[in-house]
């Protein structure tokens, strides 16, 4: 039993209670509203403190020990079925409540800055709040109904940050897709756990692991199956990716809160989690590995033409998903795991870097407004960029340190991580004598390389060079003079979660190269050995000199990558280099520039005739069958209350007459009947 356990409510509990304080008094005061430093204080404070009982959670666990259970109550006993709002406390649970409230917390921190100016400051920060709540009954549920419940929070909680900014109808139109996508696999989701509870009688995590024999062989296949179309949903794998790049029309800290630590991990959790079940089908998994492989290469492709800041980091979010996917579908659940850390802190400095840009590039082009120069341009488009470095230092140097990590450059954190994905894509294919996971291998290690490539095209444009909007229009000369560094409350986060980008790939530091250099057996791995009681793994069988040369290749591909544009991409090449790129490939270049058309294809073969038939087929037969059955009965009834008013004459010599007629009818049929 975990000493803290009793401090486990207050996790819960806290970031509602913020959603509750701000929500409610905001809602009702105007005055409230106008407190922003103590709305934003109270909202951060309120995922912070559980960021530090989570510590001490931590701090009561070992590699070893059992789980503990929080029971609050009973939740809903219907015959057999029961469950109980409980959480969970394991090795698993407790790392994943440290990320998302320490990450989190950063957030809600970077958010008071960044959205210091906006009318709906109270309400941002109360969304925050629900989401964190939703996030953590995702992950610290003890049973599939609490997680569910967690489940569907973040995906309502995505919906009111997306569309934060519901006046413009893109974004409320984006936070609409991004719901309805989500539906699709929550469905799925919700078939498994049916399922799960016909075989099993419960969907307690404890029960459900200790009665995975009672499960069928294709049970297992189909509950596998459904768990993962409902992750692809969640987190953004094909066919269900396509919602998560528009997500960018949401505030940059819910797109960070989004793509590093909340929602798109819920997926990887899951299956993580139900790793068990996974085992015992195997050609899920390598539907998995397929489909992560797939997603990954073909979000980078399409990342390598994109021009908006936020949009090719939201390429990158799904490409790296893709990754993970791949890590679960190769037996990898910890790499997976492991990478899912790494990426939220590259990932979340990543994007709040961005916003950093953002808004410095807004604020030049309010300047150019108050002087009467009305200059219209993207601020989030790369292309009127260039040279920040020179006026946002904090900014790029963070930038840079995360950029460096998602490369997959030793050492910092994405190098380790993403190392151990492949050489456990490799380890699948010897395991199982499956030659197409050494395929899978191959366009891992193409995707690596577009993403070093794509990364660095994103810093380099966007900090070296020169300052570009002055180039683009006469009215914005001398507008560099309008840029500036962000605040603190911007910027220290981004530094911490650089030095997370930095030292959080040692937790994972691989076993071989300590022994290579010692010749002793090593246990550098620590996050291996923390995760390995409560997520199966296959075993790694490399030889350490393939596990050598996985390493090398790896760390070739990156530094190639990185180099290439280096020198396409600094001293103002952007634009030439860009054009070089498109005559390279042609027509391959318009079909990534076009996203492979996904979108179009969806709205062409399902969106469109779904609405055709709802509007030719099911709208006519609402109308002439339900409509018309339901306007029949009522015509019978209207038709015999326009007979039977003939009787309802008012006068009442006639109803006395009746009474009397009724009675001697009565009386005549019990005397002669």
């Amino acid at each position: 039993m975990n000493p803290y356990i009793d401090l486990v409510p207050y996790v819960i509990g806290l970031p509602l209670l913020g959603f509750l304080i701000n929500g409610l008094i905001g809602l009702s005061s105007p005055a409230w509203r106008k407190q922003k430093t103590l709305i934003g204080a109270i909202a951060t404070l309120c995922v912070f403190i559980p960021f530090l009982i989570s510590v001490l959670l931590f701090a009561g666990l070992s590699a070893d020990s059992s789980a503990s259970i929080y029971r609050l109550f009973t939740w809903i006993e219907a015959g057999s079925f029961t469950s109980d709002i409980a959480w969970r406390v394991d090795q698993l649970s407790v790392f994943m409540a440290l990320v998302v409230t320490g990450v989190g917390s950063l957030i809600h921190l970077y958010s008071m800055g960044y959205m210091s100016e906006d009318e709906g400051y109270w309400k941002f920060f109360t969304y925050l709040n629900l989401f964190i709540f939703a996030m953590m009954n995702l992950i610290m549920g003890n049973n599939l109904l609490l997680l569910f419940l967690g489940w569907e929070g973040v995906g309502v909680c995505s919906y009111l940050l997306i569309g934060f900014w519901y006046g413009d109808m893109a974004k409320s139109s984006a936070a609409k897709k991004a719901f309805v996508y989500n539906r699709i696999g929550d469905f799925a989701f919700l078939i498994a756990m049916f399922l799960v509870f016909k075989y099993v009688g419960s969907i307690d995590f404890d029960v459900i692991f200790a009665s995975l024999d009672l499960i069928p062989t294709d049970a297992a296949f189909w509950i596998a199956l459904l768990m993962f179309i409902g992750a692809t949903g969640k987190s953004a794998q094909i066919p269900l990716f396509v919602w998560l790049p528009d997500a960018m029309a949401g505030p940059t800290p819910v797109s960070a809160l989004i793509h590093a630590a909340t929602m798109v991990t819920s997926g990887i959790y899951l299956i993580s989690r139900m790793s068990a079940l996974y085992v015992m089908a195997p050609t899920v998994m390598l539907i998995v590995a397929i489909v992560g492989a797939l997603t990954a290469i073909v979000a980078a492709s399409i990342a390598l033409t994109q021009n908006d800041i936020k949009r090719v980091l939201a390429y990158s979010t799904v490409s790296q998903l893709g990754f993970m996917f791949l890590a679960l579908g190769s037996g990898a659940f910890i790499a997976a795991m492991f990478h899912v850390i790494t990426h939220a802190f590259f990932k979340a400095c990543l994007f709040l870097g961005s916003g950093s840009v953002i808004h410095a590039m807004h604020g030049v082009e309010h300047k150019l407004e108050h002087e009467g120069k009305h200059v219209h341009f993207d601020p989030q488009d790369m292309r009127f960029m260039g040279g920040l470095r020179k006026f946002m230092p904090h900014t790029y140097k963070t930038f840079l340190i995360a950029t460096i990590a998602i490369a997959g450059i030793p050492p910092l954190a994405g190098f380790f991580s993403k190392d151990e994905i492949l050489a456990m894509t490799v380890n699948a294919g010897v395991i199982g004598y499956q030659p197409i996971y050494f395929i899978l291998w191959g366009v891992a290690m193409l995707t690596a390389f577009m993403t070093a490539f794509y990364m660095f095209r994103l810093t380099f444009t966007t900090f070296h060079g020169t300052f570009k909007l002055p180039q683009k229009f006469e009215e914005a000369k001398g507008s560099e003079k309008y840029l500036h560094e962000s605040p603190w409350t911007m910027t220290a986060p981004l530094w911490i979660l650089a030095v997370l980008s930095i030292l959080g790939g040692f937790m994972g530091f691989p076993d071989f190269i300590v022994e290579t250099f010692t010749g002793a057996k090593a246990h550098a791995n620590w996050l291996h050995g923390w995760l390995i009681g409560v997520t199966s793994e296959y075993d790694l069988v490399l030889a350490k000199g393939t596990k050598w040369l996985i390493l090398l290749a790896s760390v070739i591909v990156a530094s190639v990558a990185s180099y290439l544009a280096y020198i396409m991409y600094t001293d103002d090449k952007s634009e030439a280099s860009d054009a070089r790129i498109v005559a390279m490939f042609g027509g391959f270049y318009t079909v990534w520039a076009n996203k492979y058309k996904f979108d179009e294809f969806y709205e062409g073969y399902i969106a469109n005739p779904i609405v055709k038939l709802s509007d030719k087929v099911l709208a006519v037969f609402d109308i002439k069958i339900i409509d018309g059955f339901v306007n029949l009965i009522a015509g019978v009834v209207r038709f015999a209350g326009s007979l039977l008013r003939y009787i309802q004459t008012g006068v009442t010599q006639n109803y006395a007459i009746a009474l009397v007629l009724g009675t001697v009818l009565v009386v005549a049929m019990l005397l002669f009947g």
